[in-house]
């Protein structure tokens, strides 16, 4: 037995660390979005704006609006929203480790509490009355103030329910996706193994490595993120694989621009896409070609280009195998969204598949 196989059945046995991104939440799981953030502040600024003027229009005496009405409202309700939200902010780690019904019922208390407090502020200092507090005007602002943060936080719940379920949905369909693989490599693969067993032993026993290392990948569906890096070592184990079958005929060139080896891809993203160029622009050709792969940064996006000839067109003809164009597609919109884009072109005999990923990092947890 070599030493590199002993080397492989070492590390075969440690537990591989998982990958994270920068983008996973540090907070635990909660249904009330971060209103620390300036986005969800604006947006409850907003709404509550527009509270603040269906109001006004309803209570306009003449007219279509009752715009000192309007005003005064609105200074007391950007206030109340605004302190609300910063305890909220505060208090957010927190209640996330609470019940749905405690977190509840502390959130409509800090906004009762915090309406009170501006209400006897406005009645005693900023509009007094000779009567006194109005208890009962006070009361219907405490009243109305707790129906809307109820029916606002069942909005944020059923949000939160979607957004689970949605990703649930996502995880098994990614799950399904990568599960896939073409039976024809393995066989292939399998066949130039034996062949070289006699001939060769050395080489035979690096080919069950990297086949074993690209089914250990292909098993591996609990990552939906992995390094650049990483999804380029199983490429290039690939294609020795397939060296070996192909011999002269299958030439690679790697140009790989620096500073992408942590660019996040979802896993074996471009294996299918090398192997069909290799089913469909190398092994149709008599005379072979070569197999180009670059990989560059443009602002905000990551570009993947992986090019080869077109088939002979004296040779057999294939209609060619889209499902691995397909399911890549599939797996990166469920992913990055709209934001991925994987399109082919052909231009002067040359056939590009073209990835575009937004820049997104994808480390390893030490």
């Amino acid at each position: 037995m070599s030493k590199k196989w002993s080397q492989y059945s070492i590390v075969a046995t440690v537990k591989e660390t998982p990958l994270k991104t920068d983008k996973q939440p540090k907070t635990p799981e909660f249904f009330v979005p971060d209103l620390c953030r300036v986005r969800a502040v604006f947006l409850m600024l907003v709404t509550s704006e527009l509270l603040v003027l269906v109001l006004a229009v309803v209570q306009a005496p003449q007219g279509w609006i009752d715009w000192s009405y309007f005003g005064l409202l609105s200074l007391f309700v950007q206030w109340a929203t605004l302190t609300s939200a910063a305890f909220i902010c505060l208090l957010r780690p927190r209640l996330a480790n609470t019940g749905i019904a405690r977190a509840t019922t502390v959130i409509v208390l800090i906004v009762v509490l915090d309406v009170l407090a501006f209400s006897l502020f406005a009645d005693r200092v900023l509009h007094p009355s000779p009567g006194g507090v109005d208890w009962q005007t006070i009361a219907k602002k405490l009243l109305l103030a707790a129906l809307i943060t109820l029916m606002v936080l069942r909005y944020f719940y059923l949000q939160h329910q979607w957004q689970q379920q949605r990703e649930a949905q996502m995880q098994a369909q990614l799950a399904s996706l990568q599960a896939r693989i073409r039976p024809h490599f393995l066989f292939n693969s399998m066949n130039t193994i034996a062949s070289l067993i006699a001939s060769d032993p050395v080489k035979a026993e690096d080919a069950v490595l990297d086949l074993s290392e690209l089914f250990r990948a292909n098993l591996r569906t609990d990552q939906q993120l992995v390094p650049l890096a990483r999804e380029l070592e199983l490429c290039r184990r690939y294609l020795g694989i397939e060296t070996l079958r192909l011999g002269e005929r299958l030439q690679t060139e790697w140009h790989i621009a620096e500073g992408l080896e942590q660019q996040a891809i979802p896993p074996l993203t471009l294996q299918p896409l090398l192997e069909n160029a290799v089913h469909h622009g190398i092994q149709s050709r008599a005379e072979g070609g070569t197999i180009r792969v670059e990989a560059y940064e443009k602002g905000p996006y990551a570009y993947l280009l992986i090019q080869n000839p077109e088939p002979d067109t004296n040779g057999p003809r294939h209609n060619g195998n889209q499902v691995g164009l397909a399911n890549t597609r599939a797996r990166l919109t469920a992913v990055f969204g709209e934001q991925a884009v994987l399109k082919q072109s052909r231009h002067n005999g040359i056939h590009t598949v073209t990835l575009r990923l937004p820049r997104q990092t994808a480390r390893m947890e030490h």
